[in-house]
């Protein structure tokens, strides 16, 4: 059992060792265990390549406009172990957490005997789901990785939603759009609702068998509904695309019989802001922060900061996990910006800059992102800092506790 938070971090620290294992075996075994709360609560479930976290974030302002209680389960975190799950916009506390934890250790310790041990990931979507039994009237939940295989996949919701296909984990999900279309359309359930965002011919095929052979009835973006033009404080012509998903969301939610004034809530979604989203962290220099984590997720990029910065000195600096399309998106940036950085980060999966030592498309090569922000930085220009949601993570946190300093 666990009498600190930092107890907890130091076991979830160990439990990466297991990483990432598709399945629902172990999940499966683990709720049985807790009585199965994901049978207790009111999800609608979001998958896609992009736009998850953006979509998820429309919803929820939407519904908190409406007076409902939202809980949200999401990842990566930007602010440690209960930054994954929050209730409206609280995230959950150290003390919560620690009493979820002592709730599922015995469990996990049984699961562990019987050599079925809960990874990382299984241990925060059961915890969060044990949460969500007993708190929020409406759960927004988001895949970790595909969706058919994906952790969260044990739920029956409301409303599904996909937002995006691209290629992207393509060593788990699959070379081909198809295929990872395959994997995302795994969330549609017998008879339930889903929402297709902007995807290809191909993939659509896909994932509309999928909804055929459920008897899921479903929506998509520019054929059974509109993009929608509003003026969003979120950056970037494909925040249209997801703020309409999340529009239709709120009027599906509607038609089946829950009070909603869709005006209001898009009047919220407006106001929506998102951190790492083409975020502007600081002035003078100028520094944007924006999780850009596949080739679609960078051209999405590029076509905003050349939107808003069309005429400024523009410098990127870049950090990816290497099973990552990693060429393709450096092509893409050393094309589009007049400096290219690439650094590193703290993680298993963080690219080895070795590889590209001798690029003559970049600038500098340092995997220390803390010496290469306090060389590069001068205040006549634009910085742009792009890669994996984890990498923004830690370097957000990086420059938020710095200007605290100040």
């Amino acid at each position: 059992m666990f009498s600190t938070i930092q107890e907890v971090e130091v076991f979830f620290n160990e439990r990466k060792k297991l990483g990432m294992k598709p399945g629902l075996e172990r999940i499966t075994g683990l709720l049985n265990r807790l009585n199965n709360p994901e049978k207790h609560f009111k999800a609608i479930h979001i998958a896609g390549t992009n736009g998850k976290g953006s979509t998820l974030h429309f919803i929820k302002a939407a519904l908190m406009a409406n007076g409902y209680e939202v809980g949200v389960f999401t990842s990566p975190s930007f602010t440690g172990l209960g930054g994954h799950i929050f209730l409206n916009d609280q995230q959950l506390s150290e003390q919560a957490l620690l009493e979820w934890m002592n709730r599922l250790f015995p469990h996990i310790r049984e699961m562990d005997k019987a050599n079925l041990a809960p990874t990382e990931f299984e241990i925060l979507t059961a915890l969060a789901f044990s949460f969500f039994a007993e708190n929020g009237e409406i759960v927004l939940i988001e895949t970790g990785m595909g969706g058919r295989f994906d952790t969260t996949n044990v739920l029956q919701p409301i409303l599904s939603i996909i937002t995006s296909i691209a290629l992207d984990h393509t060593d788990y999900l699959g070379g081909s759009e198809e295929e990872i279309a395959w994997h995302k359309a795994g969330i549609i359930k017998k008879a339930i609702p889903v929402i297709i965002g902007n995807v290809s011919e191909e993939a659509f095929a896909v994932i509309k068998e999928e909804a055929r052979h459920k008897h899921a009835p479903y929506y998509r973006l520019g054929i059974d509904f509109n993009r929608s033009q509003l003026n969003l404080q979120m950056k970037g012509e494909h925040q249209l695309d997801n703020v309409s998903l999340a529009i239709q969301a709120v009027l599906i939610l509607k038609g089946n019989g829950f009070e909603m004034d869709v005006e209001k809530g898009i009047h919220q979604m407006e106001k929506t802001m998102l951190p790492g989203r083409f975020e502007q962290i600081q002035s003078n220099p100028t520094i944007i922060l924006d999780a850009a984590h596949n080739p679609d997720g960078i051209k999405a990029f590029v076509q905003t900061a050349n939107e808003l910065f069309p005429d400024a000195e523009r410098h990127v600096i870049v950090a990816m996990f290497r099973d990552k399309a990693t060429e393709e998106m450096l092509d893409l940036l050393t094309e589009q910006f007049d400096h290219v950085t690439l650094t590193s980060f703290d993680h298993p999966r963080a690219w080895n800059l070795d590889e590209f030592q001798g690029n003559t498309s970049v600038d500098q090569i340092d995997s220390d992102y803390q010496a290469v922000l306090e060389r590069t930085l001068q205040s006549d220009s634009v910085y742009f800092i792009t890669g994996s949601l984890h990498f923004i993570t830690e370097i957000r946190h990086y420059l938020l506790n710095q200007r605290k300093k100040l």
